[in-house]
């Protein structure tokens, strides 16, 4: 049975949905509920459609990902990946290796259950393997992006304290993955999938790109147990009320699409194809001051990545910043709940506050985040290099074929 809420556990704060039936995160039950039935069947009805990309009109722009060297050594992510691997038995070794072309790259979930995890699992590795495992994560994420990740796992164990619902939360129930083999030339990647947790990471000679990318959870403080102190989306949250509270009214009005929330981020999990267009309020309809603070919250999830590359990325931005948009959904208040995005042709930021799951609350609250960061126009999983890598070098392929 599990261990239910009744205000003499780790904090009396939380109201947990006792309503709720347990679903294993650990392995895919026999029968599913209903509503994860029909979320299986409309994940495995959009990984049937093949890959396009995010874009505007269902049309991606070519163009905008040419292969060029970069200049940044990827070299410690690839010695850490080999080391990884190494570190691995061959039963594992076979369960975290993929081919680079697999579809397993499009797999990814955010939810809690058990439905299309692969990979390795961290809580089945001895310490000394989960340490080389981090090292491959830590090696491809800046000082601060490491820490938001390993906060996020943490207070997935912290939801467990809370809950009492072991089969479904922890600090280690993620799956990772290696696309293809570790090379300084070839192209291979990585992903990491579990709960409120999924990096995708394609490595290409000194190339990198770490999208989709979606962290979140619930809830986003621990105020007590093992990880007590720990918050996360600090910044992602006030900067963009910042960036709000900065607009005119005016600019406030034409930023804003409506005032409640989605249930779900509109580019999550199987939504790989998703056509967005643009809309909100335009960079240069923005002054200076304002657009440093689009700049300054562009960065917070730029800045995950190593800081190389995240540089890299943040020249492709602003030489897409005329056309880059900002727009927000719900409230600006001090305690609103709201969701915003930012959107150009080479980067999908979203962010939401969401309704509660493993917590008794039916409307978006400050207390549950997702967010993610998606590459538009084809080069999610970084497919636009991989498309241009195989018309360049592997002649017996078409374009049409290529992953």
């Amino acid at each position: 049975m599990p261990w239910t809420f009744d205000g003499h556990g780790p904090s009396s704060r939380w109201n947990v949905r006792h309503t709720r039936p347990v679903v294993s995160a650990r392995a895919t039950p026999e029968k599913l509920p209903e509503t994860l039935q029909r979320y299986l069947a409309n994940a495995h009805a959009s990984l049937a459609e093949p890959f396009k990309g995010i874009s505007a009109d269902g049309r991606p722009v070519r163009g905008l990902f040419p292969i060029a060297p970069t200049g940044v050594s990827t070299q410690p992510i690839t010695d850490a990946a080999a080391a990884f691997l190494a570190s691995l038995g061959g039963e594992q070794k076979g369960r975290a290796s993929f081919a680079l072309d697999d579809d397993s790259w499009r797999r990814w979930s955010n939810i809690h259950p058990h439905l299309m995890r692969h990979g390795v699992p961290l809580d089945q590795l001895t310490p000394a393997q989960r340490e080389r495992g981090l090292a491959l994560l830590s090696a491809c994420l800046s000082e601060r992006g490491f820490a938001t990740v390993r906060d996020v796992m943490k207070l997935n164990h912290f939801i467990g304290e809370v809950t009492g619902r072991w089969e479904e939360y922890g600090e280690w129930l993620y799956w990772l993955s290696v696309m293809g083999t570790p090379s300084g030339s070839d192209p291979w990647g990585w992903q990491i999938d579990g709960h409120h947790l999924i990096i995708n990471c394609l490595v290409l000679g000194d190339q990198l790109v770490m999208t989709p990318m979606f962290l979140g959870s619930e809830p986003v403080t621990a105020d007590s147990g093992v990880h007590a102190g720990i918050r996360v989306f600090g910044a992602e949250e006030g900067r963009g009320l910042a960036l709000m509270h900065a607009l005119s009214a005016d600019q406030r009005a034409k930023a804003t699409l409506g005032h409640e929330l989605p249930i779900e981020l509109f580019t999550a999990a199987f939504r790989d194809n998703f056509e967005m267009t643009y809309e909100g309020i335009r960079y240069d309809e923005l002054s200076r001051a304002q657009q440093d603070g689009l700049l300054d919250l562009i960065d917070v999830y730029v800045g995950r990545i190593r800081p190389g590359h995240a540089a890299i990325r943040m020249d492709e931005v602003r030489r897409h910043l005329r056309d880059t948009w900002f727009a927000w959904m719900g409230g600006a208040d001090a305690t609103s709940v709201f969701y915003y995005r930012i959107h150009s042709p080479i980067i999908l930021v979203e962010f939401d506050h969401q309704r509660g799951i493993a917590l008794d609350n039916d409307q978006p609250s400050r207390d549950h985040i997702h967010t993610v960061v998606r590459t538009p126009n084809g080069n999610d999983y970084g497919k636009d290099l991989l498309r241009q890598h195989h018309e360049r070098f592997d002649h017996s392929r078409g374009a049409h074929d290529a992953p």
